[in-house]
């Protein structure tokens, strides 16, 4: 970030990131573009440039940005009520609860604010469940998770991570914890096997953050199965993939598996505002009594009100379809695209969540380098783990729209393979 000083005329977009350079902490390196306005597929920067929005704020803003049901949803309860804390009622959240339930199919619901926060509330539960239910001996259970997973960065969340950048310097961590191989029914298995202490699995059915990893066919069915045998809770961490996202209501849904424990986030307030949730039934979910667990904005009128509309949203645009036709049409494009390029090792993902694979080490820039020119034309994405790339639009993007933001990136990668 260059060293900017009052002597220096700034433009817009130059003052806003010379502001929080200056004043916030450096623990995010943002694409160096300032957003002020979206709707829909489409973003603005300050200058007035247009961007296609292929990341959606990591999943969050999967129905668009400012769709007008959920604003009109969000305006018309923020200018009611907005927050009571949970000392006392409120006319919208047994409301909210009961759709969310009965959309997903679960006994009860605990709402929280941010993904993390729903992924710790699972995990207490299952700790709870494992005490009160299982039979585990006090402070003795433990919880599986998947190497490569991400689910946050509270020291709960780390502890379980195999990311140095997220653990470096930040132990001791907690307890507990046990991390086999993704995609790994085998491992999964012995570890249940040879541990009675086990009490829950937490797993993304597709790994996000680790760059779209999608297992082979048959492992979510694996460890449904696997977590039933052995009495161990499964929980989907479906906070990215949940929601449309992948192509079905949650991406468990492909294999026709339901976790005991469903962890919901970012698209659940169509990007909106901070909103999460934990899904479970009366048998895990009931272990939890009053003053054990729970948050002052969590549930809260105003994102009751925005959660249903931003599920009505999903539900009446028919996007969790919409969103495995244009994935197709997005992956066949780049299938192609690698015929003509040797930059593109792997293209994958399912629905709208799908990442190419650049050749090229982890250690290069070169993903970096092709972010900044899509973003140059006009195309907005960011690469994770140094040799991925992302790309994640909202789900009402259009076959047009597709299309055209499929030409940016080709054009992009073609010119740096010197084929264009």
């Amino acid at each position: 970030m260059p060293d900017y000083t009052d002597t220096i005329t700034l433009n817009a977009s130059e003052h806003a990131m010379d502001l929080e350079y200056r004043f916030g902490a450096h623990n995010y390196k943002p694409m160096p573009v300032v957003l002020e306005r979206g709707l829909g597929v489409y973003l603005w920067d300050v200058e007035g440039k247009q961007y296609f929005d292929f990341l959606s704020a990591y999943s969050a803003v999967s129905q668009g940005h400012c769709h007008p049901h959920i604003i009109n949803a969000m305006m018309e309860q923020a200018q009611k009520l907005t927050l009571t804390s949970r000392a006392f009622y409120n006319d919208r959240l047994g409301e909210c609860e009961k759709y969310i339930c009965e959309y997903f199919g679960y006994d009860k619901v605990l709402m929280m604010n941010s993904g993390v926060e729903a992924g710790e509330t699972a995990l207490k539960l299952t700790r709870k469940w494992a005490y009160k239910v299982k039979g585990i001996e006090p402070d003795k259970a433990k919880t599986v998770y998947a190497s490569g997973n991400f689910w946050g960065r509270t020291l709960a969340a780390i502890s379980a991570s195999t990311d140095p950048s997220s653990t470096s310097d930040y132990g001791p961590f907690l307890p507990g914890y046990e991390i086999i191989p993704y995609d790994d029914l085998n491992a999964l298995e012995a570890i249940f096997r040879s541990d009675p202490n086990v009490a829950g699995f937490m797993v993304e059915p597709i790994q996000g953050e680790a760059g779209v990893v999608v297992p082979a066919d048959g492992y979510l069915r694996g460890v449904r199965d696997l977590c039933t045998k052995y009495n161990v809770l499964f929980i989907a961490d479906e906070v990215q993939t949940g929601i449309g996202r992948t192509g079905k209501r949650l991406a468990c849904d492909w294999e026709g598996v339901k976790p005991d424990i469903l962890v919901l986030g970012k698209a659940l307030s169509g990007g909106t505002m901070p909103v999460s949730a934990a899904l479970a039934n009366d048998e895990i979910m009931l272990t939890i009594a009053p003053g054990e667990h729970g948050s002052t904005y969590g549930g809260n009128p105003l994102a009751c009100a925005v959660t249903i509309a931003a599920l009505e949203v999903v539900e009446n645009e028919n996007l969790a379809d919409h969103a495995e036709n244009m994935g197709q049409l997005f992956r066949n494009r780049m299938l192609g695209l690698q015929q003509q390029c040797s930059l593109i090792q792997i293209v994958r993902g399912k629905g709208l969540l799908n990442a190419i694979v650049i050749n090229d080490s982890e250690e290069s820039s070169t993903a970096r380098d092709l972010c900044y020119k899509m973003m140059e034309k006009g195309l907005l994405c960011k690469p994770t783990h140094g040799n991925k790339i992302r790309f994640a639009p909202p789900l009402v993007i259009n076959e047009e729209q597709m299309n055209k933001a499929c030409d940016i990136i080709q054009e992009v990668f073609l010119e740096m393979t010197g084929n264009l």
